[in-house]
């Protein structure tokens, strides 16, 4: 009977002080978007803009946080498009600037793991929704190039690491890959053409010491 109490104590004790350890903090994020839009036949090259979003860490153990994230993030690519347009006797076909713009609400479940002190890994699937779109190339002369707005939800895999600072400061860098057609070519949906993003930036957690 002793040893039976004795065994719910120490399960009781050990069970107290694991929840002693559960702490949840919210926090704000901000950085840099160094995009491209990957197997595509077009000529297209890194786009930089911005990501803003929040999050809340909720620590279950000193090593492990889950810390899941909703992110507003810039996107895209710049290059050329070979596209035509009409002339006074034929068709004119030439090469012209582009600029894809892709705007996505991102909802990540993140996974933090801490190596030391001050250096974490994170990892984690995320699911992107479309929120804005814009496709930039000179149109004039009814200039035409065969290109659209692809799917309105992404999803993939995100992965990163980070180095905090006292007083809940935090620097990161990432790497965000989609898995879906981020816009239509001259292929079409025939071509899987998928965001590929890295994210430079600083993150700061509430409350924390």
């Amino acid at each position: 009977m002793k040893k039976t109490f004795l065994l719910f104590a120490i399960i009781f004790l050990s069970f107290t002080k694991t929840q002693a350890q559960v702490t949840f903090r919210p926090g704000i994020q901000a950085g840099v978007t160094i995009s491209k839009i990957e197997k595509t036949e077009l000529d297209l090259k890194s786009k930089t803009d911005f990501y803003i979003g929040g999050f809340g860490a909720l620590k279950l153990g000193k090593i492990y946080t889950l810390q899941p994230e909703i992110t507003y993030s810039r996107q895209g690519s710049k290059g050329s498009v070979e596209g035509f347009y009409y002339g006074q006797s034929q068709t004119i076909t030439e090469k012209r600037s582009l600029d894809i713009s892709l705007q996505y609400l991102s909802f990540i479940t993140m996974n933090k793991f801490n190596l030391t002190e001050n250096i974490y890994l994170l990892a984690g699937p995320f699911v992107d929704f479309m929120v804005g779109d814009e496709v930039k190339y000179d149109k004039s002369n009814n200039f035409f190039a065969p290109i659209s707005k692809g799917e309105d939800i992404d999803f993939g895999i995100i992965g990163g690491v980070g180095f905090s600072l006292p007083k809940g400061i935090a620097f990161e860098a990432r790497i965000k890959k989609g898995t879906r057609d981020a816009f239509d070519d001259v292929n079409g949906s025939a071509t899987v053409n998928t965001n590929l993003v890295y994210q430079i930036g600083a993150a700061y957690t509430f409350g924390k010491k």
